[in-house]
């Protein structure tokens, strides 16, 4: 089908079918396309701005539309529409049906379109709170912003953390499109104080140009001429400053080459496939592998089109190497003579995308690059405001939050400032049970202590101690509800234990509290930290060749798959005392539950707080009156045969 023709006006547009170019005509044509370079633009701003509605006037006034698609969307206005019988603009990228029948962007809607300076891929992002996540991955790869605003309106806080984002992830071209300015008369002191407003906000910002211009992306006005609405207005349409403003540059020249798989269709080829994210690789080029620190040369540079003698920033290649090296997916290659930087604790700022709030020392898988490795958060410096870009104390990261954090990794990863290098200076939190992405950061910097603490290599290792003592070190972790027995099992393992003359010590909930963690409350953040101490202390223990007893709560599964991870599989044994919770609030001891059944204890566990049962502990036993023995002859039994 034929390009449509460019509207004449809202309710009936006419088609027009340009004639065919002759072949001559078609390869200047295709040259031409070839030659220009290309803008990516993010819309942003609040819900009802009419980003959706400006993204479809421009395809339509950039003679985008062809006929099959202008008959769908006469019809979908019709039947989805909010403009009556006019076309309704919006409907070319709400694509989903629940969009079309919210009137609302939910995904983000990427679209292509060109005119004849320049290529564009748009990015059209929702406005609403819930989906700022959304925004962000928009924002991730776009040149410019065209950040709308209801000119009856004036700045909204989504208005504010929108260009906030936009800063954070290093867009420093912003066009403030003040729309809907029909439905204010064109007033100019209008349009005049949203733009002093804007840029009042954004003077700490870091924006190089700001460009404010009056719009009405329904009927038109300013998108691509001007209109003689705004007589007071001298500045561009929309498109002609998209079509003249300068490409974001490429921040660094070092070739970074992040493995994606190793390529080895048969015994007689192995190379390394990814994506140069910058710089250029050629033929003879000395390589080094970040980690490792082995080095090769690139023999040949292999693409589905044929061997290249240049890779540059953007291409999807395989390096084939002259020698054979231990590189796989997750390491990064750069030239032996710029190697890039490794470390496992930086400060980040992190955007906090998930309903259920991040806590410090919880670990979540972090991805950079092609790189995974376990990350927590250890510190949060601050919240920082959206609305005064101040900076607030906070304990936990909430939806939409954006804060600066500091992270620990659970290995060195290759890394760079997200102000030098986005590919390795992003990454994303992701949670270990939902595999939700739970976070998106932009690095800041390495901290010192990650070059200036190492570990030290000791001459007595656990093993040593283990052969002295005539057993091996273990950690038994118990976990069940208050009130299951944990204490008792323990404390009675222990006694068989010391029987069979193996060194122990036992962890009690209660005991450490009153030590310890003396200033822990019982806060799920609190409770989240309670745990990481004991598992920090037992592995200290453990590395003793001792026995190490703990008998927590523990209930949430994160926490203990942290201290699993922490000790180590091999010697970490998870036993869930499992009794029933009607039997616990009926021994209650101590009288917690009764308490907690008045509203006189926040956060019990099994009343206001949840316990989560274990997956697949290594043994269940029972903590019931009578049971005790049973379940202390089961954990031996299991500790004798492993």
């Amino acid at each position: 089908m034929a390009p449509q023709s460019r509207k004449q006006s809202n309710k009936h547009p006419v088609s027009r079918r340009p004639s065919p170019l002759p072949p001559a005509s078609i390869e200047a044509f295709l040259a031409q396309q070839q030659a220009q370079d290309l803008l990516r633009f993010i819309t942003c701003g609040s819900v009802d701005d009419g980003k959706s509605t400006l993204i479809g006037r421009l395809l339509w006034e950039a003679m985008q539309l062809f006929d099959d698609q202008l008959a769908a969307l006469t019809s979908d206005s019709k039947r989805f529409g909010t403009q009556g019988e006019d076309i309704d603009f919006a409907l070319l990228v709400d694509g989903l049906a629940a969009e079309r029948e919210q009137g609302i962007t939910i995904d983000v809607a990427y679209r292509f379109f060109a005119t004849q300076q320049r290529k564009f891929i748009v990015a059209d992002t929702p406005g609403h709170e819930q989906y700022t996540r959304n925004m962000v991955t928009g924002a991730s790869t776009a040149d410019v912003a065209v950040l709308l605003v209801d000119a009856r309106l004036g700045l909204s806080t989504q208005t504010r953390r929108h260009a906030f984002l936009v800063s954070l992830m290093g867009i420093r071209q912003v066009v403030l499109a003040i729309n809907k300015m029909d439905l204010v008369g064109f007033d100019v002191a209008i349009f005049n104080r949203i733009d002093a407003d804007f840029r009042r906000f954004a003077q700490t910002l870091g924006f190089v140009g700001v460009t404010a211009i009056p719009l009405s992306a329904l009927k038109g006005d300013n998108i691509t001429e001007r209109s003689g609405r705004t007589p007071w207005y001298g500045g561009p349409t929309l498109m002609g400053y998209l079509e003249t403003v300068p490409p974001r540059s490429t921040q660094t020249q070092r070739m970074v080459f992040p493995i994606q798989w190793v390529n080895r269709p048969d015994a007689s080829f192995r190379g390394f496939s990814g994506t140069v994210v910058s710089g250029q690789v050629q033929l003879g080029d000395e390589i080094r592998v970040t980690a490792s620190g082995q080095v090769a040369k690139v023999a040949e540079i292999v693409t589905m089109d044929g061997a290249l003698p240049v890779a540059e920033a953007g291409s999807a290649v395989t390096l084939r190497l002259d020698r054979e090296i231990d590189a796989s997916r997750g390491d990064v290659l750069s030239l032996s003579d710029s190697p890039l930087e490794m470390t496992d604790q930086f400060e980040a700022t992190v955007v906090w995308m998930q309903a259920e709030e991040g806590l410090i020392g919880r670990n979540y898988d972090i991805k950079l690059a092609t790189q995974w490795a376990s990350a927590a958060v250890t510190n949060i410096r601050h919240r920082i405001n959206v609305n005064t870009l101040a900076h607030e104390a906070s304990r936990q990261l909430g939806l939409n939050d954006i804060s600066v954090c500091t992270l620990s990794t659970s290995k060195p990863l290759v890394f760079d400032s997200y102000e030098k290098a986005t590919d390795l200076g992003s990454f994303i939190l992701v949670d270990r049970f939902s595999h939700a992405t739970v976070a998106a950061g932009m690095i800041r910097h390495s901290l010192h202590r990650a070059q200036n603490i190492h570990r030290q290599a000791l001459t007595i290792t656990r093993q040593d101690r283990e052969k002295l003592n005539g057993h091996k070190g273990r950690v038994v972790w118990l976990t069940g509800l208050s009130g299951s027995g944990k204490s008792t099992l323990a404390n009675a393992l222990e006694v068989a234990l010391q029987a069979r003359g193996q060194r122990t010590f036992l962890l009690d909930g209660d005991n450490i509290r009153q030590g310890l963690n003396k200033d822990l409350g019982f806060t799920e953040a609190d409770r989240v930290e309670n745990i990481r101490r004991i598992a920090e202390v037992a592995k200290l223990m453990l590395d003793a060749g001792m026995v190490v007893l703990t008998a927590f709560i523990s209930p949430f599964r994160r926490e203990r798959e942290m201290a699993r991870e922490l000790i180590g599989e091999d010697h970490f044994v998870e036993v869930f005392v499992d009794t029933p919770l009607a039997v616990c609030e009926q021994r209650d001891v101590k009288g917690l539950y009764k308490k907690a059944r008045k509203g006189l204890i926040p956060n019990f566990t099994g009343v206001s707080s949840p316990y989560e049962v274990p997956d697949n502990p290594q043994l269940a036993v029972s903590g019931e009156d009578g049971q005790i023995k049973a379940g202390v002859d089961t954990m031996i039994g299991y500790l004798e045969r492993a």
